[in-house]
């Protein structure tokens, strides 16, 4: 398959690339899971929200924009007692997917957040002389309508996790970045670095295709 790379290391980069996808998937499903929610509440008790509450929406901004502007290399050490907590170790791929969705909800909460205030107000305000209810304006108005940028930001999320799970790779995290370390850089082995970096790039590159490609078709219709 890669005529540069013995079989031994072929079959390693097969098994971190594996790893890689199922880190970035995890974290990512874990994301939107819980920054859906953290969006909406952001976006809820803003000041002109659906239910305006500064007392809880300012600390949770700041708990967000504080886990954001932590480096991500920076948070996967210091929540290493919390990654062996919840994974049962500090490191490989299932520790990893600890810090890297943690970063990655903060990130995500943001951006649902701005797709959400992107809604047109006069559609919110129609649906509120129609009689709806906080919660159908919420999931029949709000969420339908932001749905494009919704997809967008799940998409710029998934390109930054491959980002950051190589980081991982740097303290143990398993993946991609963890066989670039070992083997291209620790052991002097600049193909499979190259042959990693590569790769890298093709999961980013198809992500990001395919995600504008999403996108595209939920704003024509």
């Amino acid at each position: 398959m890669l005529p540069w790379l013995p079989p031994a290391l072929q079959d390693l980069l097969i098994d971190a690339a594996w790893e890689t996808l199922v880190m970035v998937g995890a974290a990512a499903g874990i994301a939107v899971l819980a920054g859906l929610p953290l969006a909406l509440l952001l976006h809820a008790t803003a000041p002109g929200g659906l239910a305006p509450h500064a007392t809880l929406n300012r600390p949770l901004g700041l708990v967000i924009n504080a886990v954001r502007s932590t480096p991500f290399i920076i948070l996967m050490v210091a929540i290493v007692p919390f990654t062996r907590l919840v994974a049962g170790t500090s490191i490989g791929t299932g520790a990893a997917v600890v810090p890297l969705a943690l970063a990655a909800i903060a990130f995500i909460a943001r951006l649902f957040e701005n797709a959400l205030r992107e809604v047109d107000r006069g559609v919110v305000e129609a649906a509120r002389a129609m009689g709806a209810t906080r919660l159908q304006i919420v999931w029949k108005v709000l969420v339908p309508e932001a749905l494009p940028g919704l997809l967008a930001a799940v998409t710029v999320t998934l390109v930054s996790l491959v980002g950051y799970s190589a980081m991982a790779g740097a303290v143990g995290g398993g993946g991609l970045g963890d066989l670039g370390i070992r083997f291209g850089y620790q052991r002097f082995m600049p193909e499979v670095m190259a042959t990693v970096v590569v790769i890298l790039i093709l999961f980013v590159q198809g992500l990001q295709s395919l995600g504008d490609l999403l996108v595209r078709r939920l704003s024509r219709r």
